[in-house]
């Protein structure tokens, strides 16, 4: 019997760039509480949000995909030759098909290599890394561009109070490269899925197509259930993270959650333990929620501000619509 070949496995992986597009308009709450009915000082209490970023319409959600990648190419001492795959995580595109990572290839002239995309929401980045992982360690490439990108803009509607007000564009990248050492932890990934549909679109595209009257879907949540999943449920999901990785919450440099929600970022290291040594990711005061591009933006910010965290770990985890969840710690570029 003939004996099958396979790609020569590679040991490790590791993050070698990071690079970001951020949305180019600021957004302040008081530009967006009228229509809401709100205020403020109840965002911010609320959230933890002041401003977020935006698009202009002219802007598209490639646009800062190509930005974020071409810095975190750079920043990995590399061209866009040098990529083997691009996976881009995003639930914003709004093209069914093709996939935006064949639209971002192509803008990046690459060569013919694999490209797609991920539908994990705002664990969507984490999910990226674990398959990207998995690609370099099988040995398939040896550098995978991983993209978080979201233009959340376009698919909200400007009176909704349950997630409109949170919400921000944004786009950041990370090359994943083979490593003699390890980078990359194994990967916590799963879903609840009795509550799939607690942050959903309103209506469907066939429903819109039918009935005008139900309007253009858009963005909504269940808040409170949302928070109370991402506070209780996400603590162990973290610790699991860190079981696997073999580490404890001392041994981080940083700790980098999906930028949800600033009360819950500080209850989940509350909760953690965190040491008050531990550089915590907090973007979302400035930059909003912005889904699958909420995590590496938020490491690049912290990367700029604390260079002197290159190299140490970071807890990353990512939690979102489905209801999905991923988690990893990595090896800060």
């Amino acid at each position: 019997m003939a004996t099958l070949k396979t790609a020569t496995p590679q040991g490790y992986s590791r993050i070698a760039g990071i690079g970001a597009g951020r949305s180019n308009v600021v957004v302040h709450n008081n530009d967006i509480v009228g229509p809401i009915d709100s205020s403020d000082e109840w965002i911010q209490q609320r959230t933890g949000i002041v401003t977020r970023r935006r698009a202009d319409k002219d802007t598209s959600l490639i646009d800062m995909s190509l930005e974020a990648s071409k810095e975190a190419i750079a920043n990995a001492g590399l061209t866009p030759e040098d990529i083997g795959a691009i996976i881009i995580a995003t639930v914003t595109f709004p093209y069914p098909t093709p996939s935006a990572a064949a639209k971002l290839a192509a803008e990046l002239g690459t060569g013919p290599i694999p490209a797609w995309d991920i539908s994990a929401a705002c664990a969507g980045y984490c999910y990226g890394i674990a398959q990207a992982d998995a690609v370099v360690r099988s040995g398939m490439a040896d550098n995978v561009l991983v993209v978080g990108a979201e233009k959340l803009s376009d698919w909200i509607d400007p009176t909704d109070r349950s997630i409109s007000f949170i919400l921000g564009d944004g786009a950041g990248a990370a090359v994943v490269q083979s490593s003699d050492t390890p980078g990359i932890s194994q990967s916590v990934i799963g879903s609840n899925p009795q509550k799939w549909d607690t942050i959903k679109m309103h209506a469907s595209f066939f429903e819109y197509r039918d009935d005008r009257e139900v309007g253009f879907p858009t963005l909504r949540q269940d808040g409170p259930s949302v928070f109370r999943w991402a506070v209780y449920d996400m603590v162990e999901i973290a610790k699991e993270a860190l079981d696997a990785a073999g580490v404890q919450a001392s041994d981080l440099a940083a700790f980098v959650p999906h930028q949800a929600n600033m009360r819950i970022i500080d209850n989940l290291a509350k909760q953690l333990g965190v040491p008050d040594s531990v550089v915590i990711g907090r973007d979302i005061a400035e930059n909003g929620n912005t889904s699958s591009a909420s995590i590496p933006l938020a490491t690049h910010r912290l990367l700029k501000e604390n260079p002197e965290l290159s190299g140490g770990l970071s807890l990353q985890i990512g939690f979102g619509a489905g209801l999905v969840y991923g988690a990893q710690v990595v090896q800060l570029p």
